[in-house]
């Protein structure tokens, strides 16, 4: 058995738009409804999530995890300038009571990629006012994280959000096909989250840290690769971890890895197994991940805040898993203080540019019904979390497992 510290954090993790539904005053619900858009969907009522959190939470409890991280819409809260919305702040304070009254430690994100379409159409996060207004924000989400939550991220995943705005499409959000990061908005994420965890300090004892996406970034070997890597890989995901220094801590979120030549990413090889979302099935990007982020940020303490596939089929899910949690383990035995491992995600949902395609979840949803079914992925992590503990036996993958085939431009960074 390889056994984790105990107070470890064992969980899964969700995002307001992906699965409330009806976000209406957010910048990605006017993207997914602009005329000649490249998202393939719109998100509509997702997984209704924002009247059926209760029962999501229940389930994860009593399947055996004791965490869930989920996001707070910036857009529900302020729909338009200076105009608050109590009610969606006491529905948010809802969601915290409600995971503590299952037994879960809540994990909450304040901005999880989208914003108010007031705060984009004024200029998103080259608008020199754009730390003020999360400032602001974080000052308003106050009363939701002052009792009985002890973590926050402020921003996930900034690195990509950096690089979103470096293009404004989100046509496959892996490295091979993104657009290179906006710094002025790196700069402006930077100095929001600094702001956010300013306001967040008034609370005692609240740890607080942004999210990054490390994309395992690794070298072809051949001539210029080497250099290239650095050139590409520093301002896409070390400069964010260096950034974390002095934070409570740093989340990771952790999915494949991206190999980069003289000329930069290149795309995943036909003779590899791929995930739905066409990413290489590569558990090791979790450990490498942790690693980074720990020497990076200066030995700053880990959370795993995502970390999972797109699959079908649901075996694969826990044979990527269990080795991604055997890499992580062996980063702790390493001395990496890592804090906990939330699985991406809890439940299938909406991602982003490529739809309701991808099933990232330990939980499916009916989307006519809403009617959720566990997947026995849930209940084998749920096992090791009971145990506080995996099997230290590999588990292959059965014979008659084929590689996913990868869909065309697809997308999804959870």
């Amino acid at each position: 058995m390889l056994s984790f510290p105990q107070g470890f954090l064992w969980g899964a993790a969700t995002a307001a738009h992906q699965v409330e539904g009806n976000n209406v005053n957010n910048d990605w619900w006017v993207k997914e409804h602009a005329h000649g858009t490249r998202i393939v969907e719109p998100s509509g009522d997702a997984m209704d999530s924002y009247h059926r959190f209760g029962e999501d939470m229940r389930l994860l409890a009593d399947a055996g995890l004791d965490s869930y991280r989920f996001s707070i819409e910036w857009s529900r809260i302020e729909p338009a300038p200076g105009c608050v919305s109590r009610a969606e702040i006491d529905h948010y304070r809802r969601m915290v009571d409600t995971a503590r009254d299952n037994g879960l430690n809540p994990v909450v994100t304040l901005m999880h990629f989208t914003v108010p379409q007031w705060m984009f159409e004024r200029g998103f996060w080259r608008n020199p006012d754009a730390p003020d207004l999360f400032a602001r924000f974080t000052e308003l989400a106050l009363p939701i994280v002052s009792e009985g939550v002890d973590y926050v991220c402020t921003i996930n995943e900034p690195n990509i959000a950096a690089m979103l705005a470096g293009g404004e499409t989100a046509a496959n959000l892996v490295a091979f096909g993104l657009p290179r990061p906006d710094l002025q908005v790196a700069d402006a994420l930077l100095e929001s989250h600094k702001r956010s965890r300013e306001v967040l300090s008034s609370v005692s004892g609240l740890k607080s840290g942004w999210t990054v996406a490390t994309q395992a970034f690794q070298s072809t070997g051949e001539p210029g690769a080497d250099e290239k890597l650095h050139e590409y890989g520093y301002p896409s995901d070390d400069w964010y971890l260096e950034n974390a220094r002095g934070d409570d801590f740093i989340g990771v979120q952790a999915y494949t890895r991206t190999f980069i030549g003289p000329g930069g990413p290149i795309p995943v090889r036909d003779d590899v197994e791929t995930t739905l979302t066409g990413w290489e099935f590569y558990p090791p990007a979790l450990g490498l991940g942790v690693r980074a982020a720990w020497e990076l940020s200066g030995h700053v303490p880990v959370m795993v805040t995502e970390n999972g596939i797109a699959t079908a089929d649901d075996a694969r899910r826990i044979a990527y898993t269990a080795e991604a949690l055997r890499g992580l383990h062996s980063a702790m035995e390493d001395g990496v203080e890592v804090l906990g491992y939330l699985h991406w995600s809890a439940l299938d949902n909406y991602e982003w540019a490529s739809g309701f395609g991808p099933t990232f979840g330990l939980i499916a949803v009916d989307r006519k019904t809403f009617v959720r079914t566990p997947k026995p992925s849930l209940a084998w992590l749920g096992e090791v979390a009971r145990r506080n503990g995996l099997a230290d036996e590999p588990i292959e993958p059965a014979a008659s497992v084929e590689p996913v085939e990868p869909v065309a431009s697809a997308a999804s960074v959870a």
